[in-house]
């Protein structure tokens, strides 16, 4: 119904609605009015009181009411659907998926993964093959599945962090088509164009032929991205993308540190025809300069994400002159055009007045990354030692020429200069100005593009030997060098040949001057390696994943086929470098899901010829019950007031009146008690059902909201942990009450205690107390463990076990040890030696077993009793380690914080939640010397 979500299954009935006015005819003449006959004597009938009067017309609002009675019995007549289920029409060919996995596809992933399996279930139904083809991977054979296999294979899908090229996938869909033949195609798009968007559209139609093709498009979270992040001088700001210009949408950036701490937030604002804004943060530069990751609040894509290195940091510069015209003439000196060059980009900082050896120990003892001396000449051996070692350790040292430094000795330049300058008129002179003539390719100014109006009519010369052509970062046309660099250490030194002003040239005046200290800058960004092309090394300088992003924008282990990139890679991510850090945990190399430059579009689907659907976010609904219902009751209050017109209700009370009252009492107590224990029936029977649809983990609800709020988080955390490890997709956790709700659905109850918290009732303890004896956990969870005192028996001294002390007082439980280093429980999925949560100090105690005897205890793969230990006690808050935001990143840090901890904290969950789902299975191990002895037999 034109992109509203209401369909029916029978429309013709709607046109019973025709027959409304005939039906508004009927009730407006019956009854029939009254004939009117003159009698003269009318005065003996006034004192006559009337018995009952009857209206010569219906009411038009008693009409009305009736024809809504009726309207709404043809509606629910018709068929009425909230959220019909839209997309292919019946048919008994193969079904094809085609399906949008990239980064752009992660915000409404869930909703698209929906949508795919309601239509696999609807094939499977229909006893059609389903193909899924993810339109990542064009490497992968496309194959008709069964609808069951296609459903574990779609559960196995997850978006992909980088931008995916469509155009890749055409051809193994055609093959796939020209051998399958007839089949029906639909597209589940996200609806973003990353590139190349025409080009699969137009593609896609000559694949398809005359196949049937259904478009998803809308109904879902439109995705956004965060590109261009800029570090300026007042402020930081980024831009955020979306798809298509529609209606007014805002949000919240959010800016972390390298810790997850976050040390900002800064709002966007989308106007009606805008596709980009801009969130600015407007943070001083030390709280900027530590800002490592830039995402959209509330949205879970690694194109929301934009993480920073060292490279948009606003990097504090010196600037140091040996001239004493920069004070005489301030606006021809020097350091004003180094100042107006990196002031867009740096902090520039010029040294006090005096000598220039104080401001360079001035900004060495605030350790800067990079020094600018422009016309310094010699320095004392001192100074020079102090700077050696400080570009050894990553600083960057940019020197500019200038009549002192032709005439000094020094070695802090990259290059042996000859002493004296060359200029016009001079010794070696030259006829006329030089040009500009190319900056190296392996240099920091490669791909700049070469000015032809600048002019150098003064420079110091090189010596020439054979490393010069490889020290050389710009050329003049005669081939002598203008900028030379080369590392030392960790840091660089670089040289302008020419002054910083214009006397020696005018390529201060340029813009060319800027991208150029630019470039430099950017080197100084890193302390392991000067940048792409620097002179001195030997080949390109590549640098390995670290921590990349999944689809989502959750950090996490680099996948296998992740491959190491050069240290100077710009662009935005693939499939063999996906966005994340790479490099040294002390300076990694950012890489993003989209470059500086990327913007996104919408999909123009006007070449193709196909169906459109959309993505629903709920269930279909049917509404004939609802409208029945509320027809009934309009027709009961129609007979109300009909018999309250008509003088029957007041004729009752005064014939039988206790009785009505009666009557009415009952009839009035049945209306209002029979819905409320339906209604907490229907509660019940929901809760059931909800429970035993899929295996699910439950907690207790302590009424504490913050406790309640990571329990929930960190069971929903394990509950995605086990679906990446293991074969188990539980449902989402269930908070329960044990005094209320039935227990025996859920294989493992966390109970998170709370000190000093009142004891719960005995009926909700009993309740616990026959759960653990047919067959259920219980794992308790003090969450104390570092609280425990020192000392032995420190860990039961603590508020926590206090107070579950007083709640196993009333419970039947059993002896209980340390978990043995041989118990089932320590090899049930994974091999654990103990079991950490956000705390490792703390032990997990079980169920005591019966003691062995040596030999035999040797001989047993894995230690277990005849069942499951009913009981687990830790104090290492399982639940706190487990628990994630929802953009992935932990909720609460680890205490100490080793490196894997949290990894082994999950791993801890998973043998736990097995253990309690296969009993004690591994121990079994024992019986098979003795089986394969009988078999023998």
């Amino acid at each position: 119904m034109g992109g509203f979500p209401l369909a029916f299954a029978q429309p013709l009935m709607l046109l019973g609605l025709i027959s409304l006015p005939v039906l508004w005819y009927l009730l407006r003449v019956t009854p029939p009015r009254p004939q009117r006959i003159a009698f003269p004597p009318t005065r003996l009938l006034f004192d006559i009181t009337p018995k009952e009067e009857t209206p010569s017309r219906s009411p038009w609002w008693l009409t009305l009411l009736r024809l809504l009675a009726a309207a709404l019995i043809i509606f629910a007549a018709a068929g009425p659907i909230w959220n019909p289920q839209n997309g292919p029409t019946a048919s008994t060919a193969p079904l094809t998926i085609l399906l949008d996995d990239g980064w752009s596809a992660a915000a409404s992933w869930d909703a698209r993964v929906r949508a795919a399996d309601e239509l696999i279930a609807n094939a499977d139904n229909n006893r059609r093959g389903v193909a899924l083809v993810p339109l990542s991977e064009p490497a992968r054979d496309i194959t008709i599945l069964p609808g069951g296999t296609a459903r574990v294979a779609l559960r196995q899908l997850t978006p992909k962090p980088y931008s995916i090229d469509r155009v890749d996938a055409l051809p193994v869909l055609e093959r796939f088509l020209r051998a399958t033949g007839d089949s029906e195609i639909v597209w589940l798009s996200d609806g973003v164009d990353t590139g190349r968007g025409s080009d699969f559209t137009q593609g896609l139609t000559k694949t398809i032929g005359d196949r049937t093709l259904t478009i998803y498009d809308g109904g879902a979270a439109p995705a956004h991205a965060l590109v261009a992040a800029e570090n300026a001088a007042a402020k930081m700001t980024v831009k955020v993308l979306r798809a298509s210009a529609g209606g007014p949408d805002a949000g919240i950036v959010r800016g972390l540190d390298a810790k997850g701490s976050p040390v900002g937030e800064a709002k966007f604002l989308f106007t009606p025809n805008d596709r980009e804004t801009d969130a600015s943060f407007d943070l001083p530069v030390e709280l900027r300069n530590d800002i490592a990751r830039l995402e959209i609040s509330g949205e879970r894509s690694a194109g929301a994400v934009q993480l920073l290195d060292k490279r948009w940091r606003r990097r504090a510069i010196g600037i140091v002159s040996g001239t004493t015209a920069d004070t005489a003439q301030p606006l021809l000196a020097s350091t004003f055009y180094l100042t107006r060059a990196l002031a867009p980009f740096a902090d520039v900082r010029q040294g006090d007045r005096g000598a220039p050896q104080q401001a360079i120990t001035q900004f060495l003892d605030q350790k800067l990354p990079m020094i600018v001396l422009a016309d310094v000449g010699t320095l004392s051996p001192e100074i020079r030692e102090r700077l050696n070692a400080w570009i050894d350790n990553g600083g960057v040292l940019v020197r500019f020429a200038g009549p002192r430094l032709a005439q000094a000795e020094d070695d802090l330049v990259p290059v042996k200069l000859r002493r004296g300058d060359r200029n016009l008129g001079g010794s070696l002179t030259w006829e006329k100005p030089q040009h500009l003539s190319a900056f190296a390719a392996d240099g920091p100014f490669a791909g700049l593009p070469v000015p032809k109006d600048i002019t150098v009519n003064r420079q110091v010369l090189a010596e020439p030997n054979a490393a010069l052509a490889s020290k050389s970062w710009a050329t003049l046309e005669d081939g002598t060098p203008l900028v030379t660099g080369e590392r030392r250490g960790k840091g660089l030194v670089s040289l302008f040949h020419v002054s910083a002003d214009m006397r020696w040239s005018d390529l201060p005046l340029s813009g060319t001057f800027v991208e150029m200290l630019r470039r430099v800058v950017d080197i100084s960004g890193y302390t392991s390696t000067p940048g792409a092309g620097v002179a001195g090394e030997t080949g390109t300088e590549t640098v390995a994943p670290l921590r990349t992003l999944d689809g989502f924008g959750a950090f996490g282990p680099p996948p296998s086929t992740a491959k190491p990139l050069s240290a100077d890679y710009r662009d935005r991510a693939t499939s063999e470098h996906p966005p994340g850090l790479y490099g040294p945990a002390d300076g990694p190399l950012a890489v993003n899901a989209l470059a500086s430059a990327d913007r996104i579009a919408p999909l123009d689907f006007s070449a193709l010829k196909a169906n459109r659907a959309s993505y629903t976010n709920a269930e279909p609904r049917d509404l004939r019950g609802i409208l029945l219902s509320t027809a009934l009751a309009l027709f009961l209050i129609d007979a109300i007031i009909v018999a309250l017109l008509g003088g029957a209700i007041a004729s009752l009370f005064r014939r039988r009146a206790v009785s009505t009252v009666l009557a009415m009492a009952l009839a009035l107590g049945a209306v209002t008690g029979m819905p409320t224990q339906l209604r907490a029936d229907q509660a019940s029977d929901d809760f059931a059902v909800k429970a035993v649809s899929q295996t699910r983990l439950a907690y207790v609800i302590t009424g504490n909201a913050d406790v309640d709020g990571i329990v929930k988080s960190g069971l929903t955390g394990l509950t995605l942990f086990l679906a990446q490890r293991t074969a188990l997709e539980a449902g989402e956790p269930i908070g329960i009450d044990p005094a209320k709700d039935e227990l025996s659905f859920f294989p493992l109850i966390y109970w998170p205690i709370i000190p000093g918290a009142p004891k719960p009732a005995q009926e909700a303890l009993n309740r616990i107390d026959a759960y653990m004896k047919q067959g259920g956990t219980v794992l308790f969870d003090t969450r104390d463990a570092v609280e425990a005192p020192a000392g032995p028996n420190g860990e039961s001294q603590t508020p926590g076990m206090q107070t579950l002390r007083t709640i196993l007082s009333s419970l039947d439980v059993p002896e209980l040890e340390p978990v043995p280093p041989a118990h089932v429980l320590t090899k049930t999925f994974f091999l654990l030696s103990d079991f950490p949560g956000r705390f490792n100090s703390g032990p997990t105690w079980v169920e005591a077993l019966p003691r062995e005897d040596t030999d035999e205890a040797a001989s047993r793969p894995a230690r277990g009793g005849d069942g499951v230990s009913p009981i687990i006690i830790t104090s290492n808050d399982f639940a706190g380690a487990w628990a994630m935001r929802p953009d992935g990143q932990p909720m609460l840090p680890m205490v100490p914080g080793e490196p894997r901890q949290r990894e082994f904290a999950f791993r801890a969950g998973v043998n736990i939640v097995m253990y309690t789902l296969t009993g004690n299975y591994k121990a079994d191990q024992v019986h098979a010397p003795a089986l394969i002895e009988r078999l023998g037999q």
